[in-house]
Formats: structure tokens, sequence, C-alpha cells
């Protein structure tokens, strides 16, 4: 789990003469990720694609194109089929010639149809204004201009304005036709050059006669026809579509599997009578794979093992031969040739020192994990995979932080929809990594006794049935309960030291591996020390004298944890009250000691040896969210139902009014009410509660959703953040394997 698959390189030689045959069966296997030839063996050329590569690209190109202007999907394709190489001849150019003649058509009406449309919208200002077109130009000695702007400033401006003898206004609205007689002394453009500073749009008068409401009228008229046209034309197309849209998904699908393997001698190596495929495969996978390209091909064809890629820098070394220059390009090794490429088992060829695509190796119900380490990068194929990790974490640190019997219901509805209802694979994982959260929630909210912020399981089930006294666990929100608050604070903290040490741990593997014990020592090991010497030191009262009280009293009983909560205490038994004197001050020397040993090896990364602390105080947040969560839900339930209080001072607890509303003085819960809190929305009457209802479905749902953007990024950033950032690198190679998945096609 916490590695990907083991992979090995192999080399594919043989004679050119077999190289189709070879391509077929390598692609039907779709297991080789091929290792592209970089050119670096003197004599060998990249191949070339074999006879109809660009055939095949340009049909392929013209299904697509035809697919885009149908707007085919997944969801139209209908049962498989085969298709034949005449059937794509004739059946393509057949639909090809059908859609560009609809679509040609569907875009001169489209262009015509704007250009109405624009006309249109030109021309309502003047059936506005309502006088003919063909008033309103024409004139040798009168200027008419039409606009849109305030009657009263353009009135204002073209009376006060010199060269004008006379002008008279008409106006309907803002729509404003001026008509102006210039002085003979005037110049052209005296009109224009009067509206300038007033905000006034002008407008081209449509050329055309008589009124404008019948212009557009006549234009209207015409839009419909177009729009008729347009719809005649687009039932045609989607008629093709539904006639066609089978067959073109499955050419799409044969010519991508043509063209990939038809340009597949691109990636190999070849002389006039030989090549060379590398690629890698699962290791498991390597007798199958070889046995498969032989029956294929017989001894034409030579399949080696290069090498086993080891999950270590530099772990197995594969045996490397440079090529020789000056080879016999005239013979292949699997051609009975004495020299040229060989691979006999005698020595082998690397063409490129390439790393192995990683397959990560996880459990089905570990791998919707994989989308939240991948929202990061790949992990590389040496380094550790921390999505077995991501699984046992994330879930718990979100359903702790939300702890809620009706929100993780909630939660894990939909996930359930986003898994089942959605075919992609990102959808899928999301809708699994949110069951797993909303199962998690579910199981805290019932440790706390609380669905939808409500007692109901504390009340009914664990006093009531069970007759305890309170539930295993509580949020710590009341006075009577608070102690509990501070008890997360600790166990936070706890947790993330916790989480920390997986961490670096993994990285001082990792450059054990990587490197030496020298180097795990000093990068890893150093941070080790630190961390776990200063929590020592600081969980040991007599040594640190700063460290709150409570940070032992919630584990000796008598202080943070209230008396009987021995969930939340378990070392009570053994009675730790903080680690002796002794211990802490070994703590200090090893922290001492771990920081020397990063001084000495990364001198740098001296400057963030207070990470230790910080790291760990940043996962209070979980508390923090928590607390959060549980006053927001609080809050809600106190607006509809309102909430009571029993006791006094640090022994006040609070109740919602779920039945009634008590008075104070009134006694409930065994103890004497001391406050009303608020009165509750449910209890005010009719009209009030059409409000309280609205507020308690508006109120959850706000928290349900916060949920995720509060408890689901902080989760998420813990592991990012603190977590990946202790070890992870990433940026491994996707594994994309030569040959294909078929949906739409079938070859029986």
């Amino acid at each position: 789990m916490l590695r990907p698959e083991r992979m090995s390189k192999v080399s594919v030689t043989g004679s050119k003469r077999v190289m189709d045959d070879v391509v077929e069966a390598v692609h039907d296997c779709n297991l080789l990720h091929v290792t592209e030839y970089d050119g670096s063996w003197e004599g060998f050329e990249p191949g070339n694609p074999i006879d109809g590569a660009d055939d095949a690209s340009e049909k392929l190109v013209t299904v697509r194109s035809i697919e885009s202007i149908l707007d085919i999907d997944d969801e139209d394709a209908g049962p498989r089929r085969i298709v034949t190489d005449d059937a794509l001849d004739e059946e393509l150019e057949a639909v090809r010639e059908r859609v560009n003649e609809l679509e040609d058509r569907r875009d001169e009406i489209r262009t015509e149809l704007g250009t109405v449309e624009e006309k249109i919208s030109a021309a309502e200002p003047f059936a506005t204004l309502g006088i003919d077109l063909d008033l309103l130009s024409g004139y040798d000695t009168l200027d008419v201009v039409v606009g849109e702007g305030k009657r009263e400033a353009v009135e204002r401006a073209v009376v006060d304005a010199d060269g004008i003898d006379a002008v008279e206004l008409f106006g309907e609205g803002d729509v404003v036709a001026i008509v102006a007689k210039p002085a003979e002394t005037a110049d052209e453009d005296v009109l224009t050059d009067a509206l300038v500073g007033v905000d006034f749009t002008a407008l081209e008068v449509p050329d055309a006669e008589g009124s404008p409401e019948e212009y557009v009228a006549d234009l209207e008229h015409r839009q419909q026809q177009l729009e008729s046209r347009l719809r005649t034309v687009q039932d045609e197309l989607d008629e093709v579509k539904l006639d066609a849209a089978g067959f073109l998904l499955a050419a799409e699908e044969k010519l991508a599997i043509d063209v990939q393997k038809r340009e597949a001698p691109l990636s190999f190596a070849t002389t006039d009578n030989a090549f060379v495929a590398e690629g890698w495969i699962p290791t498991e996978e390597y007798t199958d794979f070889a046995a498969t390209i032989t029956d294929a091909v017989g001894d034409h064809v030579e399949v080696e093992e290069l090498e086993r890629a080891s999950f270590t820098a530099h772990g197995e070394e594969a045996v490397r031969e440079e090529v020789p220059a000056g080879v016999d390009e005239g013979a292949a090794a699997t051609d009975g040739g004495d020299d040229g490429v060989r691979a006999d088992g005698g020595s082998n060829v690397v063409m490129r020192d390439d790393s192995p695509p990683v397959i990560p190796d996880n459990p089905g119900v570990v791998k919707p994990f994989e989308i939240l380490t991948e929202a990061v990068s790949r992990p590389k194929y040496d380094e550790f995979d921390p999505t077995v990790v991501l699984f046992l974490t994330f879930p718990a640190f979100f359903g702790f932080m939300i702890g809620d019997l009706g929100y993780g219901a909630l939660y894990t509805l939909i996930g359930y929809y986003l898994y089942s209802q959605f075919d992609s694979d990102a959808f899928k994982s999301m809708g699994g990594v949110t069951i797993f959260a909303g199962l998690f929630t579910m199981l805290f909210g019932i440790l706390y006794g609380e669905i939808f912020g409500l007692h109901l399981i504390s009340t009914y089930f664990w006093e009531g049935a069970l007759g305890m006294a309170h539930p295993p666990m509580e949020k710590g929100l009341s006075p009577a309960g608070q102690s509990y608050a501070l008890t997360w604070l600790v166990v936070s903290i706890l947790v993330g030291i916790l989480h920390l040490n997986v961490g670096y741990v993994f990285d001082f593997i990792g450059n054990l591996e990587h490197h030496d014990a020298k180097h795990a020592l000093y990068e890893s090991g150093s941070w080790l020390l630190m961390l776990n010497g200063l929590w020592i030191a600081i969980l040991s009262p007599d040594v640190i004298s700063a460290t709150p009280d409570f940070m032992f009293t919630i584990f000796d009983g008598s202080g943070a944890a209230p008396e009987g909560a021995e969930a939340i205490h378990a070392t009570y038994a053994l009675g730790f009250n903080g680690f002796p004197q002794v211990i802490g001050i070994l703590g200090l020397a090893a922290f001492a000691l771990g920081l020397v040993l990063l001084v000495v090896g990364e001198p740098v990364e001296a400057i963030e040896f207070l990470n230790v602390l910080v790291n760990a105080l940043s996962y209070t947040r979980i508390a923090a969210v928590l607390l959060a969560k549980a006053g927001m839900a609080f809050t809600v339930n106190l607006l509809f139902f309102g909430v009571y209080v029993t006791g006094e001072g640090s022994e006040a607890a609070f109740h919602f009014g779920l039945g009634h509303m008590p008075h104070v003085g009134d006694m409930a819960h065994g103890h004497e009410v001391t406050e009303i809190m608020f009165g509750g929305l449910v209890h005010s009457g009719p009209a009030m509660l059409i409000v309280g209802l609205l507020v308690l479905v508006l109120g959850h749902a706000l928290v349900l959703a916060l949920g995720v953007t509060s408890a689901g990024l902080q989760a998420v950033r813990l592991e990012y953040v603190e977590f990946f950032g202790k070890f992870y690198g990433g940026g491994g190679k996707e594994y994309e394997p030569f040959g294909y998945e078929r949906t739409y096609t079938t070859e029986d």
C-alpha cells in the first residue's frame, strides 16, 4: 500500500518485417508504457509511421469535427459495433457531406438572422419616434439628426448654437429628431458641432421608406421566417445525430486505435532491417507479455526484461550496454545476425534511463483517497505513497471536528449520490471520500450523543438505555462541560505529534534508502529527536514550568477531564501527571542533539528549528473547528427551540426546550432552572413558528455547507502542509500503456 506496483523495463527487439505484427500484439496486451527513443544511438533513427497514418489522422479529425457540430456525447453511443474500413469510407463520406451541407445552411441563416436582428434593434427608436423614414433624410437645405438623449439639453444646445437659423425638435421619450436650417455661411457640420458636449447618441437612419412601424414589422416577419428555417435545419441535424451518433463514436474509436498503432514506430529505435522498442510493464505481467509477443511472431522477435525497478534511488541497477558505433545495420540478433541489436540475454540495451511510471497499489477501499494525493501530485516511484495514511486520518479528523449523527448521515448520502450517479472517476473518488467522512462523522456523533446539535442520543441512549451520566465524549460548550474543550485541545496536539512522527519516519526511511544512514540521521533523525524531545520536555512539569496545568490534569482525572470521563484520560490508570524530571531532561538533551545534527547536516534549515513546536500546535485547529461547528449548531437550535440553564457558575448546564420551555425555579433534569437563555421561536406563537422553521432549515444547511469549507479544508491543510511537507515530493509519472480500452467497438 505504501509502495506502487513493481515495474520492469523490457525491450522488444526484432526484424523490421514483423514490426507491424509486434505493434498489433503489444497494442492488444495494453501493458507496455513505451519509452520514447531519444536518438542517442549511433546508426539508429526513430521509426517512420506505418502506411496509412496520415489518412487515419485526417479521418479522425473529420469525425471529431462532425461530432462537435452535432454535439454528440457518450450517452448517444448505442450498442457496440464492428466498423470496417469500407463502411468507414462510404458512410463517413455520406455523413460528412450531409452535415457540411446542413452546417453551411445553418451558418447562412444565422448570419442573415443576426443582420435582421441588428436592423430591428436599430429601427426600434424610429418606431418610437413615429416619423416616416423618408422624411428624415434627403434634404438639400436642412440638416436632420436623430438620436437618443435628454430633449431639454439637446434643445438648449442647438438653440444657442451660432450658425443655425431655425430649428425644430420632435421627440418621444429619449428619442429626439432635430431638424435644423443652417445659415448660408455656416459650416457643413454646424449641427453636429452644436451637439458636442451633450449626452446625445446619434442614430443612423435606416435606408427605407414609409412608416418605421411597418419597416420593423417587415423585419420581425423576416426574423420569424429565418427562425423557422433555422429550427428546420436544426431538426435535420438532430435527425442526422440520432442516425449517425453510434457510428461516429465507433468510427472515432477505431480511427484513434489505428492512429495509435500506425504512429507507434515513432517511439522505436530502428535501422533499415531491425527495430528496438522499450518500455515499462508491471513485473507480474512480464511472463504473459513475453509469451503473447512470442506467440504472435515466433522467433523473429526477442523480449528481454532489462531491469526490475527498485524503490530506492540507488538500488538495483540494470545491466546496460552502449550500442557500439558502426554496427551491422543489415542484421538483427533475432534474425541470426552476429552484430546489430542484441536481445539474447547475453547483454541488454537501454535506450534511455527513464524513471518508471507509477501504478498505485492500494486496496479498493483506499483508492478513492488517491484523488487527494494526486491533487498535490502523483507520488514518485521511489517514495512512499501516503494515500493509506490519508484513508486512516482524513475521515477521522473530519468526523471528529463535526461529530454529529445527522450531519454525518447527510454527508454519507451526498457521497453515495456522487459515487453512484456520475461516471467520472474524479466524482466517484470524491463520493467515496465523502462517504467515509460521513461515516466517521456519524460515529463521533454517536459518541458525542448529538444529532443536528441536539443531545437526543445522549438522553435516550447513553443516559436512558445504558444508564450513564453522560455520553462517552462531549464537545465542551456549556460551563459544566467546558473542561472537555481543554481536553480536545491537548488531544489535538498529541494526535499532531503522532501524525508528524509518521511523516518524519517516512522521510527517514526514504533518506536511508536513497542515500545512507548519515543523511537519514542529519536530515530526518534530527527532526525526530527535536520533535519528540521538545514535547517530552514540555510534558515534564519539573523541567518546563511554563506548561499549563490543564495539560496534565486532563490525564490524572483531577482537573480538566470531568469525573467519570475515563474514555478521555486513558492513561489515568497509570497515574500519568507528566513525565518525571529525569525523562524531561533527557527530552531536552534529545532536542539539543537533534538541533546539533541539523546544524551540521542542513545548516540552512536550522532557522526553522521551532517548527517542531509550531507544527504540533497547528493541530489545535481540530479542537477550534470542533467548538466552532458545535457553537453554530447550538445557535441554530437555540433560536428555534430556546435554551434554559440549570445550575450556576461552572456547574451550569444548557438544555434545549424541546417539549416546552420551563420557568425559572422549575425543576428539570434533576436540577433547578436558573435562567432562560432564550425562549425559542417555536414557543413564540404560530407566526414566529414559520420564521423559526426557516431559521432551523437554513441554519443547519449553512452548518452542513460550512462543515466542508472549515472541517474539510482544515483537515486537508493538516495533511498537505504538516504531514506531506515532512517527506513528500511528488512528480511521479502516470502509467499510460500502449493500448486502448474499447468502449464503442468490438472485434468480434
